[in-house]
């Protein structure tokens, strides 16, 4: 692994490196993003440089220089490439006083790569019983709050399957722990609004850019039932759901099938972009 924090390389990815008075630490005030890396490109790095903006303004972070960003993502990148990697870039609001206010420092910018596996075509999902608030501050951004994901994605585990769903305050489907959820019913690939308070994938986007599909917001139970379902990630690509809570489905199914063609044949236009 490659790490470059606030301009420079570490010569120890694993050596300290950020205060223990980091806001982002201390109370999880911070966003970032992850990308795919294919043979030492990152993949629609302009798209997820766009979503951290948006996500730190959200936030109210202020100071986050996307051509600082660039640079870091070049420098961790430098050298043998990935095959299959990916990076991770983490702004966050720096040093500051203990407790939820903030100081007057600078944002700390955090970039690392480092190699991936490929996933397999296929995984199985639960639906947790804790909603997603679609009304909540933070509601629709990538931060580092993320407390409530690894507990959902625990309860996952424990029950043999690789994500958990939620449910929003209304009772529909909004998403994965780190994924969008796309389903079919009667050949129509449906997913959810950005209004159900899931967060605007950029994975998602470009499904629905490329495949096509409608967004709408519906009960969980419609796609629970529904003849296929897939997840779509920057790390998952689009991956076929087998099973769903204690139901079996023939993943991947045809329309999955074809979104996946789609995606592998689109793909090589955004790497390194």
């Amino acid at each position: 692994m490659r790490v470059w924090i606030n301009g420079a390389l570490l010569a120890d990815p694993n050596a300290p490196a950020v205060p223990v008075t980091d806001h982002g630490l201390t109370v999880g005030d911070a966003v970032f993003e992850a990308i795919k890396v294919v043979d030492g490109q990152p993949f629609a790095l302009g798209l997820h440089l766009d979503r951290l903006e948006q996500s730190a303004a959200g936030l109210g972070l202020e100071g986050v220089d996307t051509d600082v960003v660039r640079r870091g993502v070049a420098a961790v990148l430098d050298g043998d490439p990935l095959p299959l990697g990916r990076l991770r870039i983490t702004v966050t609001a720096g040093p500051a006083p203990m407790g939820s206010g903030r100081g007057s420092s600078e944002p700390t910018v955090i970039v690392a790569a480092g190699p991936m596996n490929a996933n397999p075509e296929t995984t199985t999902v639960i639906t947790v019983p804790w909603p997603r608030n679609e009304r909540a501050a933070l509601a629709g951004m990538k931060t580092t709050s993320y407390a409530e994901n690894v507990v959902a994605l625990a309860a996952a585990q424990e029950k043999g399957a690789t994500e958990a769903v939620f449910a929003n305050l209304q009772g529909h489907l909004c998403e994965g722990t780190g994924s969008n959820v796309f389903y079919v019913v009667d050949g129509e690939v449906r997913t959810p609004t950005l209004a159900s308070g899931c967060l605007a994938g950029v994975t998602r986007r470009l499904v629905l850019d490329w495949f096509g599909g409608i967004e709408v917001d519906e009960p969980i139970e419609v796609a629970a039932t529904a003849d296929e379902i897939f997840l779509v990630s920057t790390t998952r690509d689009v991956q076929g759901v087998t099973r769903w809570d204690d139901r079996e489905l023939a993943a991947p199914g045809p329309v999955t099938r074809k979104a996946m063609a789609v995606w592998r044949e689109r793909e090589p236009e955004l790497l390194g972009r």
